[in-house]
């Protein structure tokens, strides 16, 4: 699936994320502290492709990294290229090392609209409007709010 940092970790932070998001992006560099600072931290990604057309075309490709277990790669070279269009898509996955042909087939899965659907049910039944969204544990916070309430919250469902 669509995971960073330590796959069997015992705390799990889930972001819905936009691949067209500033927020987002300025947030990957707080996530990749908390991997580093937290070896038990699970980051499960949920795209919510809200902002674009391209978003979601973004999250779909997103979502055949995953399936061919290069999402970590993809995340990062996708929010390294800058607003999602067919270019900066395709360099990115390039850059991620995916099979495009099998990405390409992948894509026509229904399945795939389905999901990214869901994720946006989902974050609305959470109550979530924009991204980055976040949920740890029992908490829940909407925006880029920052590596050091993200800690924390990750600190106390530890504890629970």
């Amino acid at each position: 699936g669509s995971v960073l940092g330590n796959p069997q970790g015992k705390v799990t932070l889930v972001e819905f994320t936009d691949f067209a998001c500033t927020y987002c992006r300025s947030s990957v560099a707080d996530v990749e502290a908390l991997i580093k600072e937290h070896p038990d931290l699970k980051v499960v990604v949920r795209q919510m492709p809200i902002l674009s057309p391209q978003s979601a075309l973004a999250a779909q490709w997103g979502l055949a990294a995953a399936e061919q277990g290069r999402y970590g790669a993809f995340h990062h070279a996708m929010f390294a290229a800058g607003r999602p269009d067919p270019a900066t898509i395709e360099a990115a996955a390039r850059a991620a090392g995916l099979d495009l042909d099998r990405a390409r087939k992948f894509l026509a899965d229904p399945r795939v609209v389905k999901e990214i659907e869901g994720n946006l049910t989902f974050a609305r039944s959470l109550g979530f409007e924009g991204t980055p969204s976040w949920v740890i544990g029992e908490q829940m916070f909407g925006g880029a709010v920052g590596k050091d309430v993200l800690a924390k919250a990750i600190a106390e469902a530890r504890g629970a």
